[in-house]
């Protein structure tokens, strides 16, 4: 079984327990997250719908750890999205550094596979993007 990597760090101006509560907070997840909506759907189960429907897709996916305010770790159990999932949270410079890190078992076998050079970098911008997103919603400029 072949797997794959993204990640991404950040920066926030904010301490780890409100970066915490905010990427913990799935209902808001469309707010920093690139379209992308989600939800709790069980006590270790949460639901995230990526894209415009009817176009995109159904990411399910069982909390595995909880640690605030420091890590959530999440096993993608979705049928396109399969894999794992983490955030870790610390303080740093009077702020905190949040990376988000994904390792995934690509669809498609052989074709995802040979598309995943030019998927890559998509995903990693996609990614940071994210970050940036909340980032913003942490450092709001007046």
């Amino acid at each position: 079984m072949t797997y794959v990597y993204a990640g991404a760090a950040v920066h926030l101006q904010a301490p780890p327990e409100q970066v915490f509560a905010l990427i913990t907070d799935w209902r808001r997840h469309r707010e920093w997250m690139f379209m992308t909506d989600a939800r709790q759907v069980g006590e270790h189960t949460v639901e995230a719908y990526t894209g415009v429907r009817p176009f995109g897709f159904l990411d399910t996916m069982t909390i595995t750890t909880w640690q605030p305010p420091s890590l959530v770790r999440v096993t993608h159990t979705g049928r396109l999205v399969r894999g794992h999932g983490a955030i870790r949270i610390r303080a740093q410079d009077g702020g905190s550094r949040v990376i988000w890190a994904e390792r995934l078992r690509l669809p498609f076998g052989p074709l995802g596979r040979a598309l995943w050079p030019f998927a890559r970098p998509v995903a990693v911008a996609l990614l940071r993007h994210s970050l940036r997103n909340l980032s913003g919603l942490l450092n709001p400029r007046t």
